[in-house]
């Protein structure tokens, strides 16, 4: 069972225009809007791949609501802690060239009560075969470490937990050891701190170093330019899949369903890394936040190039 958890969701509004213009008039080509936030993310493309995951989070208002139906009408349950205040409206101006500007809205504030009825919900769901992923940013109100927290609790139960989250969230949860993580290379640079762009050679080592500290798996994503997966036993880098891009929004959500579902399908690394790899070149062909077909996952996996180090 894959549970995600969205603390601080919101209605992703995403608007096409030829070049922004500050300070000036923009006409808007084509506006889309879906349900978005990271985890949210991740269950939507789970749920093109072929799987199913428990969608949860805090959710409020009626921008609230309109997440619950979106996510119902798509066919994924959901389980969320409503909360005072509005679920917030993120806006993620995409221009020709495939540069994006994003506005996004802080979002309610959430109080302990709330947080506690989230931790119980995921404590009841927690298991040996039970997948929590921890994605995204959290709304005030909830204290930086909280993830560290819900790791600690969650793997009391014997469940494992998948991290993608960048700062503070990713810092102060390493200590409670998630099983797989997925930082990007500037999330890594950041973290180790490093005031310069780090060599292939010095990612793969920083990689390692998480895997010492408990991590069974970690992903170091690379835009453009692929991703290195690391286990204890293998080492792997991928070239990044040449498509036609229309924004990079979704893309490490993308992977980050993609490692959920192989663990939830016991994939092997290769077939895992292989999807992997195809839902994030797919991710970034598709408008707004909207999750990749299978199909096109498939094509693309197909050609991912698996480079042993």
């Amino acid at each position: 069972m894959i549970v995600t958890v969205t603390m601080n969701p919101a209605i992703d509004k995403t608007v096409d225009i030829d070049k922004l213009e500050r300070g000036d008039l923009n006409r808007i080509k084509r506006v889309e809007m879906d349900a978005g936030g990271k985890g949210i993310n991740v269950s939507k493309t789970i749920r093109e791949l072929g799987g199913d995951s428990i969608a949860t989070g805090f959710i409020g208002g009626n921008s609230g609501k309109i997440i619950k139906n979106v996510l119902k009408e798509n066919g994924i349950i959901t389980d969320f802690v409503e909360v005072g205040g509005e679920t917030r409206t993120n806006l993620k101006v995409v221009e020709e060239k495939g540069e994006v500007t994003e506005l996004n809205e802080p979002g309610p504030v959430v109080d302990q009560e709330r947080l506690e009825d989230l931790i119980k919900k995921l404590e009841g769901y927690a298991g040996p075969e039970t997948l929590i992923v921890l994605a995204g940013s959290i709304p005030r109100g909830v204290p930086k470490d909280i993830y560290r927290i819900i790791t600690e609790r969650v793997h009391e139960k014997g469940a494992k937990v998948l991290l993608d989250a960048d700062g503070e969230l990713f810092s102060e949860s390493l200590s409670a050891c998630p099983d797989m993580l997925k930082p990007n290379r500037s999330e890594l640079e950041q973290y180790f701190k490093m005031d310069y762009r780090a060599s292939e050679a010095e990612l793969v080592e920083l990689g390692n170093r998480l895997l010492e500290r408990g991590a069974s798996m970690t992903a170091i994503s690379l835009g453009q330019m692929g991703a290195i997966f690391l286990t204890a036993d293998k080492k792997y880098r991928c070239p990044g899949l040449t498509v036609k891009a229309h924004s990079t929004v979704g893309a490490g959500d993308a992977m980050v369903a993609a490692m959920a579902y192989s663990w939830d399908k016991k994939l092997n690394l290769e077939d895992c890394i292989r999807l992997c790899m195809g839902a994030s070149a797919g991710a970034v062909t598709t408008i707004g936040t909207k999750p990749p077909k299978r199909d096109v996952v498939d094509s693309l996996a197909a050609m991912a190039d698996l480079i042993k180090l």
